[in-house]
């Protein structure tokens, strides 16, 4: 007994006629006419949808394909713009380089310019600071030349005027260079400064102009032994009688009267004069012969010369002695009592008194201060 085949198999001709036509009885041609039909539609819808299915895959493909070629257009152009960007960033690495090159180039020209510009800033300052050193040393040395001339002419001529010139100088000098160095040093002309305008000495022109004129009064002063000198010393230092003054026993006496009496007076007083007391203190001085007082008043002038030469050589030791030597012989050998002879003695007793003043201040805080910026500490 024969049965219909599946859905699912494949439509072939059927066999079963040839069997039945070989052995098994006649079946009615009905049922397998309809059996083809369905199978024929049953592969139409196959096909239809294979169709379909064919047409979306070609669709697909298609629309895949245009994207494809979409995305190849883009990854080309996108290629293409990443060589030349390539390009053009090897150009520009290669002008990079090339810019590098040139600027290490000149970096290492302009390191050597540095260099050489450093070298010579620092010459330049060694030139500078040791010009500045030379000047200031210069300035000092100059400044210690002055100060120990000032003292040489100071000292030559007994005033202070040269030295506070000098000083005055010194400290403009410095004030003008501005230098920190020289600081200690106008420091110390500052005290010396007021040292020397504290100090007071003796004008020593005006001691050398007394010197001078007791020289030229030695030549007028009366030894002891001359009595003629002495008895008209006294008339001349009694000097002549008044104008319209005469003598009161003369009064209402003859002419001839007053002559006799004028001439017994000049008698008496010639008389008077041939003797003479007094009391010898220094017989030396009585038996002084005429000759020999000529070269008294002359050793007395060599002392007063001496001691004159003494004051200008700064020797006041030396210039005392033989002001006190000159002293002694003028109370030995001449008239104490003659208003010149005293006029003298008072003089050379100022003369002595006034040298006892007379050292000049030193400045030896000054050249110390100068020595120590010379030696550069």
């Amino acid at each position: 007994m024969s049965s219909a085949p599946p859905d699912d198999l494949p439509s072939t001709p059927p066999a079963a006629p040839v069997a039945a036509a070989v052995g098994a009885p006649a079946v009615s041609p009905a049922p397998s006419a309809a059996a083809p039909a369905a199978a024929t539609g049953r592969s139409g819808a196959m096909t239809l949808l294979l169709g379909t299915v064919a047409v979306a895959a070609l669709v697909s493909s298609g629309l895949l394909w245009q994207k494809l070629s979409a995305i190849q257009e883009q990854l080309a152009r996108q290629s293409a713009d990443s060589g030349a960007l390539a390009i053009e960033a090897r150009t520009m690495a290669r002008q990079a380089e090339e810019l590098v090159r040139d600027t290490a180039a000149r970096l290492s020209v302009a390191e050597a310019r540095v260099s050489e510009v450093a070298l010579q800033r620092s010459q330049l300052e060694e030139l500078m600071q040791s010009l500045s050193r030379s000047r200031d040393e210069n300035l000092v040395v100059d400044i210690e030349s002055a100060i120990r001339l000032a003292q040489q002419q100071a000292q030559l001529t007994g005033s202070l005027e040269p030295l506070v010139a000098a000083l005055k100088s010194a400290n403009q000098r410095i004030e003008r260079s501005a230098q920190p160095r020289l600081a200690p040093v106008q420091r110390a002309i500052g005290r010396d400064l007021d040292r020397l305008t504290r100090a007071t000495v003796t004008d020593t022109a005006g001691l050398l102009a007394r010197l001078d004129d007791l020289v030229r009064q030695v030549d007028d002063l009366p030894v002891l032994n001359a009595v003629a000198q002495a008895a008209s010393t006294k008339r001349l230092s009694a000097g002549p009688a008044a104008p319209g003054s005469a003598p009161a026993p003369t009064e209402g006496l003859a002419w001839w009267q007053a002559a006799l009496q004028r001439s017994w007076e000049v008698v008496r007083d010639e008389a008077r004069s041939l003797v003479r007391v007094s009391r010898i203190d220094q017989p030396e001085a009585i038996l002084l012969a005429p000759e020999q007082t000529f070269f008294l008043r002359e050793n007395l002038k060599f002392k007063l010369l001496n001691a004159r030469l003494g004051i200008l050589a700064r020797q006041f030791e030396s210039a005392r002695a033989d002001l006190t030597t000159a002293t002694a012989a003028l109370n030995k050998y001449f008239d104490p009592a003659s208003r010149r002879t005293q006029n003298v003695a008072s003089t050379l007793q100022q003369a002595q008194a006034s040298m006892k003043a007379a050292e000049l201040p030193r400045l030896d805080e000054t050249l110390s201060a100068l020595a120590t910026a010379a030696a550069g500490r």
